[in-house]
């Protein structure tokens, strides 16, 4: 399983459907747990107890997503919009309160993924939008976000990074070839060539 997260407007809704339509049926694409609640109708309240039961909530949907497709065996490869570390951006307590109330640690949930591609978000004036019904975020905000959930995932082993750019082809085609790289049997579709130098080191690579 690869993780694809970001702060809100980084755009993993749009990498997520050219993945989908590219990959085909190699690949399953799981759904954002938060989108699926909140859509749903699940309570948005703002007080510690209402966002506790939420993350709680989100982490529990994301968690029986990802065994259904692992036990389904249906598939070769599994995207997954956003990951169980997600939530500790949101936390609305200490992190230690995090794992006490999941019942998990750091090193478990970095377990379960073989590698997270964050998308980072872009400030006011490159491009960050509301087209998200679901997004209540403005940019300010957004990037905060963005940060805290660069800290959750802060040690995964294949960590990849991709910086906000003003051209979203440019982003998209990056991320593109990175998910494909993961791929067993490797890239199934041919992408334009990456410039010069859009790529650093690996090991928790930012490009």
């Amino acid at each position: 399983m690869v993780v694809l997260t970001g702060g809100p407007g980084a755009g993993k809704t749009a990498l997520l459907e050219i993945a989908r339509r590219t990959l085909g049926p190699r690949i399953a694409v799981l759904p954002e747990a938060a989108s699926i609640l909140f859509s749903g109708g699940f309570w948005r309240h703002s007080s510690i107890p209402g966002r506790k039961a939420g993350q709680r909530a989100i982490f529990h949907v994301q968690r029986e997503q990802e065994q259904m497709v692992l036990d389904e065996q249906e598939s070769s490869f599994v995207l997954c919009d956003r990951g169980t570390l997600d939530g500790l951006a949101y936390w609305p307590d200490d992190e230690q309160s995090f794992w006490r109330e999941l019942g998990t640690q750091r090193e478990a949930e970095f377990r379960r993924y073989h590698a997270v591609i964050h998308l980072r978000t872009p400030d006011a004036s490159h491009g960050y939008n509301h087209q998200n019904p679901l997004r209540i975020e403005d940019a300010v905000k957004a990037q905060a976000i963005d940060e805290r959930i660069l800290s959750a995932w802060e040690g995964h082993p294949n960590r990849q990074i991709i910086n906000s750019t003003d051209d979203f082809l440019l982003k998209v085609n990056i991320a593109m070839s990175l998910i494909q790289s993961f791929l067993p049997g490797g890239p199934i579709a041919e992408l334009s060539p990456l410039p010069k130098g859009s790529c650093a080191e690996p090991c928790e690579r930012v490009v």
